[in-house]
């Protein structure tokens, strides 16, 4: 364990902690904050405290990145068992095929959670703790400190306390490293931490959990790479809900099902498109897609409410069939990020950070009209539906 600079970097907090601290929320509304993609009442503000419903699974971001600073939050979770955290250094959008947003996470846990694990498998997890662990998610990187799974760090003592009690958390975050003080005491932390600047997050993950007193001290920035910092928000916002589907229509809407994060069709052939009920001109739109099995049949994204060949951007052709090898980077079992952009009649098609090709809309085309999906095969999900106007 790395004694030395655990202690320099707590005496460095101390110097900065006394003064200088700024809300994070004002008291009344989420000003200052972003829905990543949840449903607009997932969370909320009431009598000064941040509520969250747990339903669905994502995240709420701030508008602005941070580098060095030092985090203070009260939470509770309202149920035993419930899950959820903060997230540090974070994307502005969902990483690919997940709902969470990359970077380094801050468990939020309630000691229900573990409880059920026990009864459930007769032993206690070595995988997690509901004490505060910390970890990098999908696809951000860290050295964790103290005990450890070589990834993720455990709380060297066990000082949170269970539903409906408060606890304390003081995140200290500087030159990418990272420590956790619970209910007053570090217990966990990491180094080396990419991304080292970028937003922070507040999780919903199933479970109704509320936040209080939820303030910010700026430290000194010492130099953040670009590498080592989190792409900037461009302005995307989610079209789906995670809840019911509002802000969208079919003619076989019944088919259609909204599955926490995930958005999957119900039965067999003969379904009929989903469409937006607003209309999009030049935009980007951004939408993972899961290829479940080798039986699709069918998969499209269609463009300003047309259907025509020539107008839609098909998925099925670039899928794999049978036992051939995926082509143009659809991959079977896995997620995969479809990234459609349209400005006038052009249309250009990334996957999984590819570019896959370019096509035109025909002459007559409208200037706006829907988004759609289509799957005939029923063995397609989608998943972080979000769109950006150009």
């Amino acid at each position: 364990m790395k004694f030395l600079p655990f202690v320099l970097l707590a005496l460095t907090a101390t110097a900065f902690a006394e003064d200088g601290f700024v809300p994070m929320f004002n008291g009344r509304d989420l000003t200052g904050w972003v829905n990543a993609n949840c449903a607009p009442e997932t969370w909320g503000v009431k009598d000064g405290v941040v509520t969250c419903t747990g339903q669905p699974t994502g995240a709420l971001r701030t508008e602005r990145q941070y580098e060095n600073f030092i985090m203070e939050a009260e939470w509770r979770h309202l149920t035993s068992g419930g899950n959820s955290g903060v997230f540090i250094w974070g994307t502005p959008i969902a990483a690919p095929g997940v709902p969470f947003l990359r970077g380094i996470e801050v468990q939020v846990l309630d000691h229900g959670y573990a409880e059920q694990y026990e009864k459930r498998t007769g032993k206690k997890s070595e995988s997690f703790t509901t004490h505060g662990d910390v970890f990098p998610i999908h696809g951000a990187t860290m050295i964790p400190l103290g005990r450890s799974n070589g990834r993720r760090s455990f709380p060297s003592e066990d000082r949170s306390k269970p539903t409906p009690e408060w606890n304390h958390y003081r995140i200290v975050c500087q030159g990418g490293s990272i420590r956790l003080s619970v209910n007053g005491k570090e217990v966990s932390g990491g180094d080396d931490c990419v991304y080292r600047k970028g937003y922070l997050a507040l999780e919903s993950e199933g479970a109704p959990v509320e936040f209080r007193n939820v303030r910010i001290k700026e430290l000194p920035p010492t130099g953040a790479t670009p590498e080592q910092t989190a792409p900037v928000a461009e302005g995307h916002r989610p079209l789906y809900t995670g809840v019911d589907l509002r802000g969208w229509k079919s003619d076989t809407l019944d088919r259609w099902q909204a599955s926490d994060w995930r958005l999957v069709l119900k039965g067999g052939a003969a379904a009929k498109p989903l469409w937006t009920e607003a209309a999009f001109g030049d935009c980007e739109f951004i939408v993972d897609v899961k290829v479940s099995g080798k039986s699709a049949t069918d998969a499209a994204l269609f463009l300003r409410g047309l259907e025509e060949p020539g107008t839609t951007v098909s998925l099925s052709e670039l899928m794999p069939r049978g036992d051939t090898p995926a082509q143009e980077g659809i991959k079977w079992g896995a997620w995969n990020r479809v990234v459609v952009t349209v400005k006038g009649r052009a249309v250009t098609l990334k996957i999984n950070d590819r570019e896959i090709r370019r096509q035109e809309l025909p002459a007559d085309a409208p200037a706006k009209g829907p988004i759609g999906l289509l799957d005939i095969g029923v063995g397609v999900e989608f998943a972080n539906l979000l769109v950006r106007e150009l």
